[in-house]
């Protein structure tokens, strides 16, 4: 039929531009989507997608809020599988392209008018402003696959070093080297574009070999860039590795820069997989078994709480944090679907941009068994289905694209698609959930963040005066230190280590640490003190991390150390208790954790300690830099790793001498200058950490804040107000008892690679029975051995202990 309301419509419509979310796979509210009988609703205006199902109707909830009356209904319906011939020769190359959506599927899109009818009704259209949007819409779909496929892959970009190379051939060569220069590899070589001598690279990526020869020619000549070799195109591309900055580079004019040494690209056929390649292969290849110790099949499991997330690329390391976040009950009872329909009718953002909206969706996704079932075909390949194609086992699983966008949104390794470590996640979701309650006036008691919150106080006495500094610190987990005895190595050559147990771990992370040279205020010289470390409450949800990720050469290397893990941990002997009878207090600065102490970077705090480096030397690392990027504390880490006094405790001015946290005037003038008030520039920069970026982003993601008038207390009653039990959460109430609820696992030799799956105890919501585990491992649910299986549990990499 005719729409009366489609001219009016149109003057305000414009196609999408490439920037544009247009969000045509599935609800922006829900999971339901374009694969589903009813299919999904693309807004014409925004864009935002709605769903038809039953008891949400999310296209006509978004129809009532925005007044957006015109949208297309997309419907999807896999077409025929055409079998593989069996005459045809296998495939050799390494595909990393997927088919198109128009081979596997057939698409309809059918107009819809709201203000027709309060149910839409289906309209013919001529406009060529629809047309031209509804065009758009069919482009951006088409760009879906391309996405996904090209989410494996990192972005490269040139480096100041690449654009300004000076190269100094020693020898015009007319070849490309065919063996090391150092020793006799003829494999993994890499060409140093300053001088041209071949070099063996460093062994990484599942067993390709090498001595590290070309990374010892940079530290003896400074040449710090290298082609490898193998991977050079006619086209005039190949890895080029940058070693000043330790990072894989794009030389843009790689073609002259061989041409220096005699070598013409034109003539180069490529003989080797590249880094993407490699790490690409390697991934894959990390899957972990989904048989148990008696060799049988594991058993899928489906049903409520048993629904499995689809791997994005590398979104594992979220999908295992994520399954075990919404295991617990403090999450479960949090983000249910009466909350839901409660927000979702009031929520003024869009949904893609509302961390609340998407956890809502994540939580009804997870928990309804809605989308657990038996998925009813393989899912696309990158080659055609032979006829041997089984039917699947597992389901396909919810696929959480929006929610890893924005809670990446502006962070540096988040909003990529390469592996990243689990437990740096974890962190950085507790930090954004608390910093959207925070910004919708909620309070934390409420929130399920509050469950993993404790205090670790930190006990420094002086041998000499016998005086003790007192520091508590709010954190979220405990990273554990690992010891590392090496007892030899398996039939593959790998080493094996000494087992160690968890509990001994957690009573290492609290033991006495002598510290030489301590410069003691009170003493006027310097001294031995004494440091350790207990708890000063316990959490309702307690999480380990284990720090089996250590530098060897200078390299973040997992070590495989196997772990005794208990069920049951009873934790009464390692609470602190505080100043005792007839002992001083340090003054302010004299203690190592003065109230002054900052809040140092989680995330960063996190990834230095899992290279291996002292808590003592991040601290300083991050205090020396800003406070901000693991990075740069690891260049300072570097520089200053002969200090005599790097392991010393941190001297603290008193209060009253002590440099301000506050903003700096210019600071605050500079972002006020874009419009906002002095109170909402000085409040946000507090929020981030005094970073103008990040605090420009908080600015716009809460535009009704009002700000602060003035800057927070730095008295020293209200700095030791900060350090108690309350504000730091958990209780220093008695038994601490805990039972082991999940652990996430890690295979893999690099935080960088491998893969990340969690074993969760009783994850069902519908009831389920205590002592059956499931195994997690990205889409595929299954039913794990008993207590989760010895080998998973002993090896893993965060434990989560539940208070009972």
């Amino acid at each position: 039929m005719e729409c009366p309301h489609i001219k009016s419509i149109a003057n305000r419509l414009k196609a999408p531009t490439s920037n544009q979310q247009v969000h045509r796979e599935e609800c922006t509210l829900c999971f339901d989507g374009q694969d589903d009988p009813e299919g999904v609703l693309v807004c014409l205006q925004c864009f935002n997608g709605g769903c038809f199902g039953e008891g949400r109707r999310h296209a006509y909830l978004h129809a009532e809020k925005t007044g957006h009356k015109l949208g297309v209904v997309i419907k999807r319906s896999r077409k025929e599988v055409k079998m593989r011939d069996s005459t045809e020769p296998p495939m050799k190359k390494l595909a990393i392209s997927g088919p198109k959506d128009e081979e596997i599927y057939d698409v309809s899109y059918t107009l819809l008018c709201f203000s027709c009818s309060p149910v839409g009704r289906a309209i013919h259209y001529d406009d060529p402003k629809v047309k031209a949007v509804l065009e758009g819409i069919k482009e951006a779909l088409s760009s879906a696959q391309r996405s996904e496929v090209e989410a494996w892959e990192e972005e490269i970009l040139p480096c100041e070093h690449t654009l300004t190379l000076e190269q100094e051939p020693i020898i015009n060569i007319g070849h490309v080297p065919s063996q090391c220069s150092s020793c006799d590899l003829t494999s993994n070589l890499w060409l140093c574009l300053t001088c041209g001598l071949a070099n063996c690279g460093r062994q990484q990526f599942g067993g390709a070999g090498g001595n590290g020869h070309a990374l010892a020619h940079f530290r003896e000549t400074g040449h710090m860039l290298g082609v490898k070799m193998g991977t050079i195109t006619p086209e005039g591309t190949g890895d080029i590795y940058c070693y000043a900055c330790d990072d894989a580079k794009v030389d843009p004019d790689l073609p002259r820069h061989l041409q220096a040494f005699g070598i013409e690209v034109l003539g180069q056929t490529k003989t080797e997989k590249s880094m993407t390649e490699l790490q690409l292969e390697h991934n894959l290849k990390f899957d972990f078994s989904m048989t148990g110790d008696d060799g049988k099949e594991l058993e899928p499991v489906f049903g409520q709480g048993l629904t499995g997330l689809k791997n994005l690329g590398n979104s594992c390391y979220m999908a295992s944090v994520l399954q075990t976040v919404f295991s617990l009950p403090a999450y479960r009872s949090r983000y249910t679907s009466e909350i839901a329909q409660t927000h979702f009718q009031t929520c003024q953002k869009p949904p893609a941009e509302c961390l609340e909206c998407q956890m809502l969706k994540l939580g009804d996704g997870l928990l309804s068994g809605r989308y657990s079932h038996r998925a009813e075909a393989p899912p696309p390949s990158t080659t055609d289905f032979d006829s041997t194609s089984e039917p699947p086992k597992f389901q396909e699983g919810i696929k959480p694209s929006q929610f890893k966008a924005l809670i990446g949104k502006g962070h540096e390794e988040f909003s990529t698609m390469r592996q990243q470590d689990s437990e740096e996640f974890l962190q950085h979701l507790l930090t954004k959930l608390r910093g959207e309650a925070k910004s919708q006036g909620r309070v934390e008691d409420n929130e399920p963040t509050r469950i993993t919150k404790f205090g670790m106080e930190q006990r420094l006495q002086c041998t000499g005066c016998k005086r003790v500094g007192l520091q508590v610190e709010p954190v979220d987990l405990a990273s554990l230190p690992v010891e590392a005895v090496e007892v030899g190595v398996d039939e593959e050559g790998k080493k094996l280590w000494k087992e160690v147990d968890l509990e001994n771990c957690i009573s290492a992370l609290c033991g006495e640490e002598t510290i030489e040279g301590y410069d003691c205020e009170t003493c006027g010289e310097k001294r031995t003190a004494i440091k350790s470390t207990k708890f000063k409450t316990f959490p309702e949800l307690l999480v380990l991390h284990m720090k089996k990720f250590q530098l060897v050469n200078w390299v973040p290397t997992k070590l495989e150390i196997p772990v005794k893990v208990p069920d049951d941990l009873t934790l009464d002997s390692l609470l602190s208790k505080g100043l005792q009878p007839g002992e001083e207090e340090m003054t302010v600065k004299s203690t190592t954790g003065a109230p002054s102490l900052p809040e140092f970077n989680a995330t960063a705090m996190s990834q230095l300690e899992a290279m291996g480096f002292p808590t003592v030397r991040c601290q300083k690392a991050l205090l020396a830099t800003g406070n901000s990027d693991a990075e740069v504390a690891m260049g300072w880490l570097f520089e200053h790793m002969e200090d005599p006094d790097i392991d010393s405790p941190i001297q603290l001015q008193a209060p009253s001498q002590a440099a301000s946290n506050e903003p700096s005037a210019e600071q605050i003038a500079m972002i006020s200058d874009m419009g906002f008030t002095a109170n909402q520039a000085r409040k946000a920069l507090r929020e981030s950490d005094g970073n103008p970026e990040r605090a420009i982003e908080w600015l716009f993601s809460n535009p009704g804040d009002p700000g602060e008038d003035s800057a927070p207390s730095s008295s020293g009653n209200d700095a030791t107000t900060s350090n108690s039990a309350k504000d730091v959460g958990g209780s220093s109430s008695l038994p601490a008892k805990y039972r082991l609820k999940a652990f996430i696992s890690h295979k893999g030799p690099s935080v960088h690679s491998g893969h990340y799956v969690t074993t969760i105890r009783n994850p069902s919501a519908d009831g389920g029975n205590e002592d059956d585990w499931v195994l997690f491992n990205d889409e595929k649910v299954v039913k794990a051995p008993e207590g989760g299986g010895e080998d998973m549990r002993g090896k893993a990499y965060l434990y989560v202990y539940e208070r009972v």
